[in-house]
């Protein structure tokens, strides 16, 4: 994903994120508008004692351009969920034209907010909104910002959200919508299949097949611990502890 600078400048930026305790379960939406050209951040936040993922990503959606219908700019929407664009570019106009409903008559899920969407956009005009999947927790700061407000009212806390000039708000980074290369990089680790896990406890390194096996070493224990997907990343993480291997 990548947003010119120029584009940035002239556009109104909105960051969401839904979160829910259970699903169902408690939840909450986060979502954070910024402007560039007026100088000016707006979070919003809510929160909800039954409901769903996915209704809480639409939930962000739905306030924040309810929030800008006064403002004309170019919008471009950042969010994580698939769920959220797909609805909002191909689903929805079928479901309009099936009375809001599914294909074989099945009862739409969230009906009332992406009748509040269409809506919206509608008003708006598609053209003039963009739609960006952001990966979460990849150096986003506006992503994580929002996860974090989603996440907090889902939790009941008592969240302070910034309404002002964007000199005085706390995230400093906002207008960077890049990827983080090296965050990218430890979300793709995460995922992926384990090759091997290795740990170290007082001076002592191990290699295990399971992270089970690694659990049941490190627990309670002063130690470190990583999972290598491949050959050459088991021996990167060797190097990195000191253990050389040679690079080979």
């Amino acid at each position: 994903m990548k947003i010119s600078q120029n584009t940035i400048e002239n556009s109104l930026l909105i960051f969401t994120d839904g979160s829910s305790l259970g699903n169902p379960g408690p939840g909450g939406y986060g979502a954070v508008l910024v402007s560039s050209k007026l100088g000016e951040v707006i979070e919003l936040g809510g929160s909800k004692a039954v409901t769903t993922n996915n209704e809480m990503e639409l939930g962000a959606i739905v306030a924040a351009l309810t929030y800008a219908v006064n403002n004309q700019q170019p919008v471009h929407i950042l969010t994580d969920s698939s769920y959220a664009i797909n609805g909002a570019t191909k689903w929805m106009y079928g479901w309009k034209k099936n009375n809001w409903a599914k294909k074989d008559g099945e009862e739409l899920k969230n009906r009332f907010h992406w009748e509040t969407l269409y809506s919206l956009v509608e008003e708006r005009g598609a053209d003039s909104i963009t739609w960006n999947h952001v990966p979460g927790h990849v150096g986003i700061a506006g992503n994580e910002r929002v996860d974090d407000i989603a996440r907090w009212f889902a939790e009941g806390k008592d969240v302070e959200l910034y309404r002002g000039n964007y000199d005085g708000y706390s995230v400093k980074n906002i207008f960077k919508v890049e990827v983080d290369d090296e965050a990218m990089k430890k979300k793709s680790h995460s995922k992926a299949k384990a090759y091997s896990y290795l740990s170290v406890v007082d001076g002592a390194l191990e290699r295990h097949n399971t992270w089970s096996e690694t659990e049941a070493r490190v627990k309670g224990k002063k130690a470190k611990f990583k999972k290598a997907i491949s050959l050459e990343h088991e021996k990167e993480i060797l190097n990195e502890w000191g253990y050389n291997t040679g690079g080979k």
